[in-house]
């Protein structure tokens, strides 16, 4: 699995540590991990949690990343900037077992983390085991396990639902403020990890159109 952590500009500082834990946590599984930045807080990229969402859809839609790991101040931002692209499905995660019932219950393909709010001393253990729980076990496993079956059939109604209330990608690319989209994937190894990772030629496209 490739999985993408993106960072918005309140809390970029806490990047590096963020990205390391992810690594420690998910390599060993055999797991990838591409980090698109925010890479400090003075970066000349400034993303938004809006902006976080925009790339977060273009990463998922696009089969550059498989999972996304992002967030803000509270994580409620990031998620509801998320969850309004078709085909993410981000959860807002503040412990291990949101984590692991998001993964088994919901198989979603993002989380939110609030990474300022009640983020203290002992924050970098509390995410070391979010991502453990959420990648311990193939994602949509059920629980209790007994309800695994309404619970994938209510997965893949939820699939559809989004599949009818949403426009596809570049649909929307052509129709957002392009400033604010240009802005989205401006990172420094935007056009490096996307375009080598990028499975949809017109989503490929798309976004060259925008990047140049």
């Amino acid at each position: 699995m490739k999985i993408a952590l993106i960072n918005e500009n309140s809390q970029a500082a806490k990047n590096e540590m963020i990205y390391n834990t992810l690594k420690s946590v998910v390599e060993p599984m055999g797991h990838e991990v591409v980090n698109y930045g925010m890479y400090a807080a003075d970066d000349a990229a400034q993303l938004t949690y809006v902006q976080v969402g925009i790339l977060t859809a273009i990463l998922i839609n696009s089969g550059a990343a498989d999972f996304v790991i992002t967030g803000c101040g509270t994580g409620e931002g990031a998620m509801l900037a998320c969850n309004s692209f078709p085909s993410v499905l981000c959860g807002h995660i503040e412990s291990p077992l949101d984590a692991y019932l998001f993964s088994q219950v919901n198989d979603g393909n993002a989380i939110a983390l609030p990474f300022a709010e009640n983020f203290g001393w002992g924050g970098e253990l509390n995410l070391q085991y979010i991502f453990e729980k959420l990648f311990c076990a193939p994602g949509g496993g059920g629980y209790p396990k007994e309800r695994v079956v309404p619970e994938q059939r209510n997965k893949k109604i939820l699939d559809e639902v989004k599949k009818v209330t949403h426009v596809d990608m570049v649909t929307i690319l052509k129709n957002l403020d392009q400033e604010l989209l240009k802005g989205a994937v401006s990172g420094e190894k935007f056009k490096e990890y996307f375009f080598r990772d990028c499975k949809c030629d017109k989503l490929a496209e798309a976004v060259k159109a925008i990047v140049g």
